[in-house]
């Protein structure tokens, strides 16, 4: 669901960085800060940064950050092709712990401030990496706004995509909120939005197609799901997905297809 492979996911739990419990037949169960360090992952892999690029900026603020700052209660977002780390104070470069001009950013356990979108544009307009880094400062605060303020959420994700329309992680998110709101048709137009942007992008064809599912739109929902496949044929949940609605709709061997590719994926 969170779009990171297998392997990553193994990776971050090897190297410490979410420590899950273990289950029935020896299955992983994470709690609720691992999966945040594991979105945070996902929205960083979002915004086209190498995998082995994450695992190393996160590596480095695990050995660097005191106890008094868990990784879990800071912001490490992306801005252009920078990992950034925001504590209340300031914010500095994950790769090299190089200070940056501090946001107005809070830690992510205190009750987050009210999203306001300040005046950007000139004459020509804010340059492209003036933007990128507002639109990051964005995401930032409409994340910890979810939890208080879906609206405001909505807003700022909104927001993000005008300032940056290539940013994958912004339609991502704002279309996971309007769908679980009811607001799937929304959600498929952001996504297709989304996909004009960023044809590459895997993760947008699999959202739209689970909004497509949930609109019982299931043939609509297959080719988006076939179209994610396309991209990444290691996307496990896309298998899944699209073998359960063969299933459903009568198709066995389509179904039976998908199904052994997904536990092939997932050993």
């Amino acid at each position: 669901m969170l779009g990171l492979s297998r392997s990553a996911i193994v990776r971050l739990v090897e190297m410490g960085f979410v420590k899950p419990q273990r289950g029935a037949r020896r299955a992983y169960l994470f709690s609720f800060q691992d999966v945040v360090l594991l979105r945070t992952a996902h929205a960083l892999q979002a915004a086209s940064i190498p995998t082995a690029k994450i695992l190393r900026s996160l590596r480095r603020q695990k050995d660097e950050l005191p106890a008094e700052a868990p990784l879990s209660g800071l912001r490490i977002t992306a801005v252009g092709k920078e990992v950034v780390v925001r504590t209340r104070d300031t914010q500095w470069a994950a790769d090299t712990g190089q200070l940056l001009m501090a946001f107005d950013v809070g830690v992510e356990a205190e009750a987050p401030a009210p999203a306001v979108i300040r005046p950007l544009a000139t004459a020509r307009g804010p340059a492209a990496p003036q933007r990128m880094a507002c639109a990051a400062e964005l995401f930032a605060q409409a994340e910890a706004l979810e939890s208080v303020d879906l609206a405001a959420a909505e807003r700022a994700y909104g927001e993000a995509i005008a300032l940056a329309p290539d940013f994958t992680s912004a339609y991502l998110n704002l279309g996971a909120l309007l769908c679980e709101g009811g607001q799937c048709d929304a959600a498929v137009r952001l996504f297709t939005q989304g996909i004009a942007r960023r044809p590459e992008e895997p993760l947008l064809y699999f959202n739209r197609a689970v909004a497509l599912e949930d609109l019982h739109r299931f043939g609509d929902a297959l080719e988006s799901y076939d179209l994610a496949l396309q991209l990444d044929p290691d996307l496990a949940d896309a298998h899944f997905n699209a073998g359960r609605l063969h299933d459903e709709l009568g198709h066995p061997q389509r179904a039976i297809r998908h199904y052994s590719a997904y536990r092939r994926l997932s050993r």
